[in-house]
């Protein structure tokens, strides 16, 4: 088998609805937007494919570096494939998610080839997990309360917030959500690199204290070494490395300077499946949680291939809370059943317009 071609069909991403806030400094919930997916074929008839939500950057990587490496090549050789992406980002420096969109469309090809679903083909470790309940931005603490409140009822085991990135509010948040739920349910934190040292310092007191799970990217991850004195500083658990370039390399300083209590894995930012295995296995060697970031039915394969992961992100983006389809009443999700990644389990009336003409050619 070899591949034949690799197409960049765009889409049009409807706008997100109901529109949400991040944490003050960053943009909110898309508005209508360029999407693409990324097809992959071969001489045997059997085609991957993965989606992007940013079509141009997508389209212009594989016009000018990734179809003409890899067309001819063998698709099954995925290791080779994704050493190959990291020699051309040598040159180009690509999009972080650029080689996670790539790697998935492979998995996804040797999925539907071995007729088996992708977490299979990793070494499945587990057919469900719960799932957390990961709010994006709400307007105030009784707000957030509310939400919880609902999460909840809606079977949620665990919450993390998202809040406004100001230490002394979310401080307060953070408080009072332990205080109003109890000290049994698990509670984490994500500062989405809002803060310096002494802003991710005073709040990561505040979150020990509150006895929460984790307390992650509270500031940027360019320097290892502030994560090192964050972590001399607070007794909460850090967990990092979620967006830091370098995959599963860059996660190795983090451990290895002493500053990750577990670090994050994930196919859209850790190069797909293959670097997600290796962040997870890196951490394993070192008896350390590699805890699965995003929602998403590839990042639902990789919560069921691991060992070291314990909970499904799941985003809650609206009040009323809505429950997304891929959790269930008693707040667990589950593995996926279709061969390859499945993305095709969410097209109840077959693929989007684009895309099912591109298959049919």
């Amino acid at each position: 088998m070899i591949i034949t071609a690799v197409e960049v069909v765009r889409v049009t991403v409807p706008a997100y609805d109901p529109p949400f806030v991040w944490r003050t400094g960053l943009p909110g919930s898309e508005p209508e937007s360029d999407g693409a997916w990324l097809v992959i074929r071969t001489d045997a008839g059997v085609t991957g494919i993965a989606f992007a939500l940013r079509g141009a950057m997508l389209q212009d990587v594989v016009d000018r570096r990734i179809r003409a490496d890899f067309v001819g090549r063998d698709p099954l050789a995925r290791e080779l494939l994704w050493d190959r992406i990291w020699e051309l980002d040598r040159i180009d420096r690509f999009p972080i998610f650029v080689q996670g969109v790539i790697d998935v469309a492979l998995w996804d090809l040797a999925g539907k080839a071995a007729k088996m679903p992708v977490y299979q083909l990793l070494g499945s470790y587990r057919e469900s997990l719960p799932a957390y309940a990961s709010t994006v931005t709400f307007g105030s603490i009784e707000e957030y309360l509310d939400v919880a409140d609902q999460c909840l009822e809606l079977g949620y085991s665990a919450i993390k917030l998202h809040a406004w990135g100001d230490a002394r509010r979310d401080a307060r948040l953070c408080e009072a959500l332990r205080e109003h739920v109890g000290p049994d349910v698990p509670l984490m934190y994500d500062g989405s690199a809002g803060f310096d040292l002494l802003d991710a310092s005073y709040l990561g007191t505040a979150l020990s204290a509150a006895d929460y799970l984790w307390y992650e990217e509270p500031m940027r991850e360019f320097s290892v070494t502030a994560y090192s004195w964050l972590a001399e500083r607070v007794d909460v658990p850090l967990l990092v490395a979620e967006v830091a370039e370098g995959a599963h390399m860059k996660t190795a300083d983090f451990i290895a300077a002493g500053c990750a209590a577990a670090v994050r894995t994930s196919t859209g930012l850790r190069g797909g499946f293959t670097g997600a295995m290796r962040t997870a296995h890196l951490a394993d060697a070192f008896l350390l949680r590699a805890e699965v970031h995003g929602p998403g039915v590839a990042n639902r394969h990789l919560c069921m291939a691991i060992s070291n992961t314990t909970y499904y992100e799941s985003l809650i983006d609206s009040n009323p809370v809505r429950r997304p389809s891929d959790v269930d009443a008693a707040g667990n999700t589950h593995a996926p059943t279709l061969p390859g990644v499945g993305f095709e389990e969410a097209w109840a009336d077959g693929a989007p317009t684009e895309l099912a003409a591109a298959l049919e050619d």
